[in-house]
């Protein structure tokens, strides 16, 4: 029997019309192309282009071994770690039983919503994957509205204006900065005023801060400072630290919220039961600092910091209105000023303006519909990390010094990412 066609067999899914994650969609894209023998410049996925330090990586390799199914909420003594690192980084006082570790901050995020039920509050544009989990679990979503003049940040105006026509209403608000697409930040100010909104309206707030060690000039700040009663904050080792296919995440709680930290240990030990043991015990290594550590984080922002002021003003030279970076590794540049000349060749979305760049150019950025955007928004997200990070570090440190990091530095360590401008400037002078 076909079971293809006969009706009886009809699955009903509660993932459709949810395409998969948009980050995951370009980097296979991207490989499948280069596999066929195209040269793909790769913008698309935010991975990380630096390498896992090498203290943390010997502490994985020491650890290889370890094969113990380990406490649900996480190994006590990297919990310790976590508390101790983000005592130290935010002058704040939690403890190692505050803290939840999962393979991922992405696994945990899912888990949040599982357990508690409100709606879910996106700035937009936001990461790819906020809404779609949201959907899969059959939660609201509510897009908040950001400006570009404003550097696409949520102001506390406009959270106050989507809660007080249901003042009581249970609502998870996610701020992520520096911010995935943007690369733009929050001053003290303006993470004050969300936090009084926050507070007045009793919101659980999760502070995606998995770019916080990436802000170019090493002073992020969480909001939980100014609203630690309601936040949870969300990091890991994915980003600062080089280790996205590791799968580490963590989220902080207050005592507040210990029973939701409770409910989501629940949900885990019926699902994915314990993160990783080795990976568990290297993160420790992570955690913990050390002036390696900083070494590597002060040459990691250097770097990211140069590419993405370059990129920002070969963007600008070419006539997108992008927005200057202060963190992470993206730039979200619009190309409405291109929309004469983009639909005389039938390009009228971001989708397809994407489309026809990675065709025609071999460089593969995302489309701000993917993004929380409506299709005709003509912006993207640029990911500026196709470049050997090791490279870039070793060249940074030791060739370059205490010296100011300039162009020649870019097209010297980044040379991919200089073509990527020069075939999009080439693309777009002449449509």
């Amino acid at each position: 029997m076909d079971i293809q066609t006969d009706h009886r067999y009809a699955i009903n899914l509660n993932v459709r019309g949810i395409q998969p994650s948009a980050t995951l969609r370009i980097n296979e894209l991207s490989n499948q192309l280069r596999a066929e023998g195209r040269d793909i410049i790769k913008l698309g996925l935010g991975q990380s282009p630096f390498p896992v330090p090498d203290r943390v990586v010997d502490a994985l390799r020491e650890h290889a071994h370890e094969k113990d199914y380990l406490p649900v909420k996480g190994l006590k003594a990297l919990r310790e770690s976590i508390s101790g690192y983000i005592n130290r980084s935010e002058r704040m006082r939690c403890t190692w039983e505050d803290v939840l570790i999962g393979p991922g901050s992405k696994e945990l995020l899912f888990m949040l919503q599982l357990a508690y039920y409100g709606d879910l509050l996106i700035p937009r544009p936001s990461w790819v994957s906020y809404a779609p989990q949201a959907r899969i679990i059959g939660r609201s979503v509510h897009w908040l509205p950001t400006h570009a003049e404003n550097n696409w940040q949520l102001t506390a105006e406009e959270l106050d204006i989507i809660c007080r026509d249901d003042p009581s209403r249970p609502r998870i608000l996610i701020l992520n900065y520096p911010s995935n697409p943007t690369g733009c930040t929050y001053t003290d100010d303006q993470l004050l005023a969300i936090a009084n909104v926050a507070r007045k309206y009793k919101l659980i707030l999760l502070s995606d801060e998995i770019y916080g060690e990436v802000n170019f000039e090493g002073r992020h700040k969480s909001i939980a400072r100014y609203y630690p009663e309601g936040t949870i904050i969300s990091t890991g080792l994915s980003k600062w630290a080089g280790a996205g296919g590791w799968r580490l995440g963590t989220f902080i709680f207050p005592p507040e919220l210990r029973p939701l930290q409770d409910a989501m240990a629940i949900i885990a030990s019926e699902t994915y039961t314990a993160t990783s043991a080795p990976i568990q015990h290297a993160a420790i290594a992570a955690f913990n600092g050390g002036e390696d550590l900083d070494e590597y984080l002060k040459q990691s922002r250097r770097v990211l910091k140069v590419v993405g002021e370059y990129l920002h003003r070969r963007l600008t030279d070419m006539g997108a209105v992008v927005q200057k970076p202060e963190g992470a590794f993206y730039l979200f540049p619009d190309f409405s000023n291109f929309r004469e000349a983009l639909a005389r060749r039938d390009i009228k979305t971001s989708q397809a303006l994407c489309q026809s760049l990675l065709e025609n150019t071999g460089v593969a950025i995302l489309p701000a519909s993917d993004f929380g955007f409506v299709p005709d928004h003509l912006a993207a997200r640029l990911a500026f990390v196709d470049f050997d990070g090791a490279e870039a570090l070793a060249l940074a440190g030791k060739e370059y010094g205490e010296q100011e990091l300039s162009d020649d530095f870019v097209k010297q360590a980044c040379p991919r990412l200089v073509t990527a401008m020069d075939k999009m400037e080439q693309w777009l002078t002449g449509l």
